[in-house]
């Protein structure tokens, strides 16, 4: 793979830890030194001689205005992923005491109301190009969905594999798309350690095992698109969702490709992380100054960020560092009551992810952690309906009324008074 393929910008891969190279294969570790993570390495000086935001603003409203930034040769996936709401969160600001807070809503994102359209659109694009016929997954959940619905539509069978354990609006919408679907026996971390055992046995494309490199990058969209959305300006400080910390990382690789190749004037911004309580190896690797991970078994409603053992956990812990973030846990009833502060105050339904993030917002914001005059932006990566089962005993109940003014009248008064206590 050269720099001067006639649509390409990318390189090869090289290794995050040694820097040694390697081509643009399907490899994500680096086998012939030492063993560290692999990443795309891109030709900036060919990207900052075809992008201006002219370029990028008309481009489709999709992932792909920013193809020269991502590691693909030829015509996408599209599927109408990306560029999704960045709404501007007043009665949320208010009711935590800001002044500039904005949600970057990925509970709309296409075709499976995730965060992951975005590194399936990649990975399954670069799958192709790479002869994969069989494409596949360990998830968590939004992971699996994503494969099964891009696979499908660009015809590629599709066989993932999921905790046993999962929330049913997930596994419904993994199967609706009719790939095959293996539910195991045990948390994330040992269904991942099954795959990867899959994927040297059958050689098919794992969008995060062997093309890990290639689906990562699809996170940095979610930072070029919030610098666009803000009238091409960083924010002061960003919350995202912490599981195995990829995402965290390549927001930050995001803004800083902008800034290299001159779209966006420079700023310091800052990064801070959210976890679960019951499982939070990063937040607590952070809160006891490591820069490694002690792996910890999962146990919290939040399962989609449940990842006990997180590949790019030291990464997010030296950004949050660097950039004077946190990282923080919040617990299972603080997730719960943070999905109910968004939903009531901004309209946004997020799933349990979304509500760790809003959780440690507001936790971060009581300690003094957030300036209050700061341009603050919180990811939430996921839709509220696909984990139904973590608030239904938390919320309220509708009114059981007879069709008769009378009865309404009475069901009224009831909870006008309920609202008033």
């Amino acid at each position: 793979m050269t720099a001067t393929l006639s649509r390409s910008t990318f390189t090869g891969l090289r290794c995050k830890e040694c820097g040694h190279p390697y081509e643009a294969s399907a490899r994500h570790v680096c086998e012939d030194v030492c063993f560290g993570p692999l990443e795309v390495v891109y030709d900036y000086e060919a990207i900052k001689n075809r992008v201006s935001r002219a370029t990028i603003e008309a481009g489709p409203a999709s992932i792909w205005r920013y193809r020269e930034f991502l590691p693909i040769e030829g015509d996408p996936i599209d599927v109408g992923t990306g560029f999704t709401p960045l709404l501007k969160a007043g009665n949320l600001a208010k009711r935590l005491g800001l002044k500039s807070l904005y949600i970057k809503n990925d509970g709309v994102n296409m075709p499976t109301l995730s965060f992951k359209d975005r590194v399936v659109s990649v990975a399954l694009t670069r799958a192709r190009e790479l002869g994969f016929t069989t494409v596949s997954c360990a998830s968590t959940g939004n992971l699996a969905n994503s494969t099964a619905a891009i696979a499908a539509h660009a015809g590629l069978d599709c066989c993932v594999f999921i905790p046993s354990d999962l929330e049913l609006g997930k596994v419904l919408g993994t199967l609706i798309y009719n790939p095959t679907l293996m539910a195991v026996h045990g948390n994330y971390d040992q269904v991942n350690r099954l795959c990867s055992e899959v994927a040297n046995t059958f050689g098919w494309g794992f969008v995060n095992i062997n093309l890990r490199p290639y689906y990562s990058e699809g996170s940095k969209t979610l930072g070029y698109e919030v610098i666009e959305q803000l009238g091409w300006q960083l924010p002061d400080h960003i919350v995202a969702p912490l599981a195995s910390g990829s995402l965290f990382t390549k927001i930050r690789k995001g803004f800083d490709e902008f800034i290299k190749v001159g779209l966006v004037q420079e700023k310091h911004v800052r990064f801070s992380g959210a976890q679960a309580e019951g499982c939070s190896p990063i937040a607590q690797a952070f809160e006891a100054g490591r820069d490694f991970i002690t792996p910890v078994k999962p146990n919290t409603i939040a399962k989609s960020i449940a990842i006990g053992n997180p590949a790019d956990g030291p990464y997010a812990i030296d950004i949050a560092k660097k950039t004077n973030g946190s990282i923080a846990a919040v617990s299972d009833h603080e997730i719960i009551e943070g999905i109910k502060l968004l939903a009531e105050t901004e309209g946004v339904f997020t799933e349990t992810a979304g509500g760790t993030t809003i959780a440690v917002l507001k936790k971060l914001v009581e300690q003094g952690k957030i300036n209050p005059d700061e341009t603050t932006v919180a990811y939430i990566t996921g839709n509220g309906l696909k984990t139904t089962e973590a608030i239904a005993s938390s919320i309220g109940e509708p009114y059981l009324i007879e069709a008769q003014l009378d009865s309404f009248k009475a069901a009224w008064a009831k909870a006008q008074a309920s609202h008033q206590g």
